[in-house]
């Protein structure tokens, strides 16, 4: 046979393709990681798109400075977003997308709608924002999904209290500007998709980040990952660019597992508060939208008929302290989750406001709801109300995540006591995992029963279920800490997080005496 130039061709130019971009990725290595070219260059040659497209936004100006973002755009291959100006457009939802949801997704292009789970995306100043990203451009080990959290990044205290000293080493002005001389640590997680891979590069570069585990090998940091708490690993008190910042990993499939089941509520209750994400993940921000609006659906269980925009996210964020032992130990401030709502309402509001709408027991029940600018108003606390109907309840009991609604249905098997035939039939019917069955979600005779039960006994069972959830995962993520940290480390966090308790008292018993200062001017007035 001859062998002519098209066949020649045919093999040769694919060969050579691949050679020239492994050869540009491996140059691009070279370049240090705060490297426009790189940046911009890594990207497009490993994931092959960075699309854009329009979405609604609007700023929350708790934590924004005059120079904030100002395009309106969303990239989806980061998950960065800005916004030109104050809007109360939301993104639109889909009706019933969280039927049957397809948790198996790749690609953006596969979410119900092109403005999906945009509502997870909060508003931050740009170079504050930047300052993140140049961060995780620290790790030469793959990051698929990354985001921000805690006080370093959203303020829980007025803007004009400041700490004694700055933590951060050489922070940028950018960090330094954002957190007002308050020099909190940056808490991150890191999705990634391979653990042990992913900490056998880390271990190569950044040896120092880890504690005397590290020593074990990836193959052993991994396990201890993977097995024990939450799947979570922290790195503490490890200096970055010259800032201080605590980086937890997890795996992308434990991550999605918690979102849409609640077998840990660990990673799961930070993501139901404010977060920045850095990197965003097509699968990760469908399993949070649903992490989010089983949120909504709980507390509306724990809530009455009326309450307002704070009760409901102050029972959002409380969620996940249910049972944590820190909460009941003198480890943290007793106000945080007060302070959390306070400090964020409209990035709350910014979160869930979408979800509430697309709900059809719950709504906004507010005259100030019809102004223009009230989705940016930290000062306007709406009043809300939701149908109490059992039935529209039961739907809620049954739209619940799996792992957390079979513990309620447990409890509510004992307190009925049905038969476990009965019960375990029941179950299968309920089965979500089978693959092969497309049905609505809608609450039968059980879901309704459980529905109706008298609210505060609803509200017991229902917040012993997330305690049951919650408690041993929290425990042992904690005592795991102290082998991941090292001792010393172990015991900074400690101290710290005594004195963040100490704080909280001291403010609790300020404001009780504020209190009764003004009750005793009124009584002699």
């Amino acid at each position: 046979m001859t062998i002519g130039p098209p066949i020649i061709c045919s093999y040769i130019i694919p060969s050579l393709k691949q050679s020239l971009l492994l050869g540009r990725v491996g140059w691009l290595y070279k370049l240090p990681p705060q490297h426009p070219l790189r940046r911009r260059s890594f990207a497009s040659a490993t994931s092959g798109h960075d699309v854009r497209t329009k979405g609604g936004s609007h700023k929350t100006g708790s934590n924004l400075s005059p120079k904030a973002e100002t395009t309106n755009t969303l990239s989806q291959s980061d998950g960065t977003i800005s916004s030109s100006g104050s809007s109360t457009r939301q993104p639109s939802i889909p009706p019933d997308w969280d039927e049957n949801p397809n948790l198996s997704i790749s690609a953006f292009s596969q979410l119900p709608s092109s403005t999906f789970g945009h509502n997870q995306h909060m508003i931050i100043n740009s170079d504050f924002k930047e300052a993140l990203r140049q961060i995780l451009w620290q790790f030469r080990a793959p990051i698929r999904y990354a985001f921000a959290y805690g006080s370093g990044v959203f303020p829980q205290t007025a803007s004009g209290s400041k700490s004694a000293s700055t933590v951060h080493p050489h922070p940028s002005p950018a960090i330094s500007s954002m957190q007002g001389g308050q020099g909190k640590m940056i808490d991150f997680v890191f999705g990634v998709s391979y653990t042990q891979h992913w900490h056998s590069l880390n271990l190569q570069q950044h040896r120092e980040h880890y504690s005397s585990i590290g020593s074990l090998g990836s193959s052993f940091v991994s396990r201890v990952q993977d097995r024990y708490g939450a799947g979570v690993y922290f790195n503490p008190y490890v200096t970055v660019n010259g800032t201080l910042i605590k980086y937890g990993v997890v795996n992308l499939d434990t991550l999605c597992r918690d979102l849409s089941e609640w077998d840990t509520l660990y990673l799961a209750g930070r993501l139901q508060k404010p977060v920045k994400i850095l990197r965003d993940d097509p699968r990760v921000r469908l399993a949070n939208q649903l992490n989010l609006i089983s949120a909504v659906r709980t507390a509306l269980l724990l809530l009455p008929s009326e309450f307002t925009e704070q009760d409901l996210y102050g029972t959002i964020a409380g969620l996940s302290y249910l049972g944590d032992p820190r909460m009941s130990l003198p480890a943290e401030n007793p106000n945080k989750v007060a302070n959390i709502v306070k400090y964020q309402l409209p990035n709350f509001r910014r979160l869930y406001a979408p979800l509430i709408e697309n709900l059809p027991n719950v709504a906004f029940h507010d005259p100030r709801c019809t102004s223009s600018s009230w989705m940016d108003d930290p000062d306007t606390n709406a009043t809300m109300a939701q149908d109490m109907d059992p039935k529209k309840r039961g739907n809620m009991v049954r739209r619940l995540p799996r792992s957390f609604r079979a513990k309620l249905y447990f409890r509510y098997q004992s307190k009925f006591q049905i038969p476990q035939r009965d019960f375990d039939k029941m179950l299968e019917e309920s089965n979500d995992k089978d693959p092969t069955r497309v049905k609505r979600q809608q609450g039968g005779v059980f879901e309704q029963r459980v529905a109706g039960d008298r609210p505060e006994d609803l509200r017991k069972e229902v917040r012993r279920s997330i305690k049951s959830t919650v408690q041993w995962p929290s425990a042992t993520q904690s005592l795991k800490a102290i082998a991941t940290a090292g001792l010393a480390r172990s015991v900074r966090y400690v101290r710290e997080k005594m004195a963040k308790h100490r704080q909280g008292q001291q403010q609790k018993k300020t404001r009780t005496r504020q209190t009764d200062s003004g009750s005793d001017k009124k009584k002699e007035s």
